[in-house]
């Protein structure tokens, strides 16, 4: 996984558990694309005060993920959530022997793609 995307999920699952000033430094500097002078100026701290925040709250994230796990099931479950669209949309209406088994896999084709579209794909 992209080394970006992951930080992006690490965040998204494990961020409200890190401080108010870890979460607003982290959000200036990945989501706003602010240089860590720049935040330093907001913040009124030193620029190497707030790399040593980046970097702890990044270790932080990384201790809680090797913890938990959060990301990775969500990933392997993402994966298995593929394999299973996949395999709906290659069955067609001759491949059933009801109409309503046809109906059935329609609904259930619609709530995984329901799915898809609810969830942030990095």
């Amino acid at each position: 996984m992209e080394k970006l995307a992951k930080r992006a999920l690490l965040v998204d699952f494990y961020g409200p558990l890190l401080t108010e000033k870890q979460r607003n430094v982290w959000d200036l500097h990945y989501q706003q694309d602010l240089s860590l002078t720049e935040i330093a100026e907001v913040e009124h701290i030193s620029r190497q005060a707030i790399h040593d925040l980046l970097k702890r709250t990044e270790r932080i994230l990384d201790e809680y993920e090797d913890k938990l796990g959060l990301v990775q099931r969500f990933w392997m479950e993402r994966e298995k959530l593929i394999e299973v669209q996949t395999l709906l949309q290659g069955l067609t209406k001759q491949d059933f022997s009801s109409v309503v088994a046809y109906e059935r896999h329609q609904k259930v084709r619609a709530m995984i793609e329901d799915v898809f579209a609810n969830i942030a794909v990095y």
